[in-house]
């Protein structure tokens, strides 16, 4: 195989125990059914598009900085904030979301709170206009019920640090 080739299809996640993938498969499953059922209880919009994402990324790789609680939770309220704001200046034109979307993205790389499903907010406000309110409640009430599942779920065998314990910054940065 050619070695410019091999970059390109090098598969660079780590091999696991099959009871880590069947651990995440429930843990995503259980938190996306969570959502979908307080949804249709509740009557609240399923925003599932970003949320399932989210639900893989934490139980797929708990040690991935996008999974950890202030990443997600920083995540879907920049995104909300960008999208909240877009649709009060000017509600109508398609590529506003598009732009939110980037100065979501600049606004958590800053912040150091990345998680790419909440760049997704924008689009998702802008497909089906939700009151503001709606949905900042929403997807906090979201954002807190995936990690406490998460929370429960890592501590179940095989065991997964999660989140991640605080580390003390290097002077300087």
């Amino acid at each position: 195989m050619h070695p410019l080739l091999s970059r390109y299809i090098a598969r660079h996640e780590p091999r696991h125990d099959w009871r880590i993938h069947a651990k995440s498969v429930a843990g995503t499953t259980a938190s996306v059914t969570l959502i979908g059922w307080f949804s249709a209880v509740t009557g609240l919009p399923l925003l599932l598009a970003p949320l399932a994402p989210t639900a893989l990324l934490m139980f797929s790789q708990p040690e991935s900085p996008g999974a950890q609680p202030i990443n997600i939770f920083a995540g879907y309220l920049v995104g909300t904030i960008m999208a909240v704001l877009a649709m009060q200046v000017v509600p109508e034109p398609w590529w506003l979301a598009t732009l939110c979307v980037g100065l979501t993205m600049l606004i958590m790389l800053v912040l150091r709170v990345t998680h790419p499903p909440a760049a997704a907010v924008p689009l998702l406000a802008y497909s089906g206009p939700v009151e503001p309110l709606t949905l900042f409640a929403v997807l906090f009430l979201a954002c807190t019920l995936l990690v406490l599942v998460g929370v429960i779920v890592h501590r179940l065998p095989p065991r997964s640090r999660y989140p991640l314990p605080l580390v003390e910054e290097i002077d300087g940065e």
